[in-house]
């Protein structure tokens, strides 16, 4: 697959080809959403791989078990290994633009978990321990699933690549569920 056909319009968009469009195969806003989901998809999957393989500085499975455990996550491996599993194949699934609205649930997930366990306790802003960061990186998920990931994005053959109301309840309404299971452990 060439780059022409990757920023085709798909079937039954109506600037394709086969609708008789004549339109720009991408826009600003695609190139924007790219921007955007690969920022955030990328610095969260490499969060994840610091929790589950100590690479760019991170203390590893070990570590981030104890560090679970100490929050009250019992067996901290198992959380450990769930949480760094969200971070890492949902911040790649945003990346690239690969069933989004699961991607951003499972962001939006490890959010309110940080959330409610680590920095609830300190407020709103970061520089006091608060939940400033996470609620940005939860609603930048959310606000991907909502608007689409763009055209320059795998899901943008399967029907739910445009976005929606739809995808974005699944995207917050799966985050919170599988949350508010976490936290009920």
């Amino acid at each position: 697959m060439d780059i022409k056909q990757i920023l085709r319009p798909p079937p039954g968009d109506p600037r394709s080809p086969e609708q008789g469009g004549a339109g720009p195969v991408t826009t600003a806003a695609d190139w924007g959403l790219l921007l955007i989901r690969l920022t955030f998809g990328l610095l969260m999957a490499g969060h994840g791989a610091q929790k589950l393989f100590g690479i760019f500085g991170g203390g590893g499975l070990s570590e981030t078990a104890k560090g679970f455990a100490e929050l009250g996550f019992r067996p901290g491996k198992l959380f450990a290994v769930i949480g760094g599993l969200s971070e890492l194949l949902g911040g790649l699934g945003l990346a690239v633009g690969l069933f989004t609205p699961l991607a951003a649930a499972a962001v939006i997930g490890v959010m309110i978990n940080a959330m409610a366990t680590v920095t609830g306790a300190h407020g709103l802003w970061e520089t006091d321990g608060g939940v400033e960061y996470s609620v940005c990186i939860a609603v930048v998920a959310l606000a991907v699933a909502a608007i689409g990931p763009g055209r320059i994005a795998v899901d943008r053959f399967f029907r739910w690549g445009d976005g929606g109301w739809t995808e974005a309840a699944v995207a917050l309404g799966l985050g919170g569920i599988g949350a508010a299971i976490t936290l009920s452990l």
